[in-house]
């Protein structure tokens, strides 16, 4: 992600989780248990990247309702229609534009389109759970897409993931892919979450939380979730893998 050098806020480390917590079990096996090693001298392959304003979108990549569709008599995903949006900006609000976001998702009832997920809850054939899109001139992006449903996982005899949508955006090289989750405004589940439970600063949770927004929503269709992502500095939503 392009920042200004010059204004360059450092990273507050106590914003992010550790790598290993032991209350979200998964973290135990894949945590470093080695001193990180600090890359002094990057290469050109961790400064450089692919120029997506070239990339060639399909016409309904963004639109979760009709991009699995095989034929025009199949019909619509199950579930709650919603619109996901937002702005892509950095730590002083400067649009990033022509950034790829990308997102996946479970359906309505909390499954995935994925061979490992074994959930008995049924798959929605007319559903794929997976999207694309280039931001704006501004930073804006936009998705329509089935609200998904929680799920249970093996953390501990209960635990139940709240409904999110996975988020990733791409910065000036493939090092600098930026995973996040969006939740919902008012889930119950989030508090409950063991994942949730790795972040200590309750500001750092909020800004994982898509908030309703009636004025973008669609009467008598879809509701609208607002989820801006900051991408630097002191504001910047938590991203897992930093």
């Amino acid at each position: 992600m392009q920042y200004d050098s010059k204004r360059f806020v450092e990273r507050d480390r106590n914003w992010h989780p550790p790598a290993y917590a032991p209350g979200y079990k998964t973290s135990v096996a894949r945590s470093p248990q080695q001193a990180l090693v600090s890359m002094q001298k990057p290469t050109v392959s961790e400064l450089s990247g692919p120029d997506f304003r070239q990339l060639r979108m399909g016409p309904h990549d963004n639109d979760l309702l009709l991009n699995f569709r095989q034929d025009q008599n199949q019909g619509l995903p199950q579930g709650e229609r919603i619109i996901m949006f937002g702005r892509v900006v950095d730590q002083f609000g400067k649009p990033v534009p022509h950034t790829l976001v990308e997102m996946w998702q479970a359906n309505a009832g909390g499954r995935y389109r994925h061979r490992n997920d074994s959930y008995l809850a049924p798959l929605d054939p007319s559903f794929g759970g997976v999207g694309r899109t280039l931001t704006d001139e501004q930073g804006w992006y936009r998705f329509r897409t089935i609200k998904p449903g929680p799920y249970p996982w093996p953390n501990d005899p209960n635990s139940w993931r709240p409904s999110h949508i996975h988020v990733s955006v791409m910065g000036p090289s493939i090092s600098t892919r930026l995973i996040t989750q969006m939740y919902f405004e008012g889930d119950p589940l989030i508090p409950l979450c063991p994942i949730v439970h790795t972040l200590k600063d309750p500001e750092a949770v909020e800004t994982m939380i898509g908030r309703l927004d009636m004025a973008r929503s669609k009467p008598m269709d879809c509701l609208a979730y607002r989820f801006d992502l900051v991408v630097r500095g002191e504001l910047q939503t938590y991203f897992e893998n930093q």
